[in-house]
């Protein structure tokens, strides 16, 4: 298999941090298989995943990362049952002495692996014209409905974090791109090609909906779609998302190390800067 790289520098103007907290779902869990973490099998939560790089590019007194494949909003306040093992309500971790926290939430509650699903199994089907976009707009912006259902439910988790932590840090993490924002990607991912542009589209309004929740609620906003070019359409080495057959020890449509490693390198310039 071939692994992409991707190292996460440390941070040489970093304030110090006591007790960092990272809760959210796959996307801030999932890394490299072969090395799990702590916590619950079910949630996938590896060593290397971007919090864990975090921290260590931070040099944190105390690290306690909770996230968890699958995870919603609502598992935020409720244990979440995995197929492996249950895990804890996240916020629980989140105490007034925590300096720091790191979410990335939203893309289950939105449905955005419902909406890849679709588009690829219409792909297969039909590899060129846009069937997903057509199933998605069908009697509307579907798409729409769902970011203003969910922003809310976002913006309270939010809250919820300055409320239990009043002086710490909150950091909110966007998704990385699945697919470039034009060109071909079949049989990689098997996408149609007119959805190609559509699925990059609903992954950039995923993350500005995102952005402008977290404004809204007093939290910096990490976007790591903004880097072109390493998405799951890339070959092995230079793809920062895995396809559904993943190259390498990682979760299919998920960051592997290297991705992983580049959004810990995105929030720690953020908070040194």
């Amino acid at each position: 298999m071939t692994v992409a790289t991707f190292v996460a520098s440390p941070a040489a103007n970093a304030s110090p941090v006591g007790r960092y907290v990272a809760l959210g779902d796959s996307y801030a869990a999932a890394g490299t298989l072969t090395d799990l973490g702590n916590g619950p099998l079910g949630c996938a939560r590896a060593r290397d995943d971007y919090p864990g790089d975090l921290a260590r590019t931070l040099g944190v007194a105390q690290f306690v990362d909770v996230s968890c494949g699958s995870a919603t909003t609502a598992d935020m306040t409720r244990p979440q049952v995995t197929p492996a093992g249950v895990n804890p309500p996240q916020l629980d971790a989140v105490t007034p002495d925590t300096d720091l926290v790191t979410i990335s939430i939203g893309g289950n509650d939105f449905g955005f692996g419902d909406i890849a699903f679709r588009c690829g199994a219409l792909g297969i089907v039909s590899p060129v014209g846009a069937p997903c976009r057509a199933l998605l707009t069908l009697g509307g912006d579907q798409v729409g409905g769902r970011l203003a259902d969910v922003a809310p439910r976002v913006g309270a988790v939010l809250d919820e974090i300055h409320r239990r932590a009043p002086h710490a840090t909150v950091v909110m993490t966007g998704y990385l791109s699945i697919v470039p924002a034009t060109g071909g990607c079949w049989p990689s991912m098997p996408i149609a090609s007119g959805d190609v542009p559509f699925l990059a589209e609903v992954t950039a309004r995923l993350n500005g909906m995102l952005a402008d929740t977290a404004a809204a609620h007093d939290a910096r906003f990490v976007d790591p779609a903004t880097q072109s070019g390493h998405d799951a359409c890339q070959a092995p080495g230079q793809r920062w998302v895995e396809t559904p057959v993943p190259t390498s020890p990682s979760l299919s449509v998920h960051p592997n190390a290297a991705g992983q490693a580049y959004m810990a390198q995105r929030a720690a310039d953020d908070l040194t800067h």
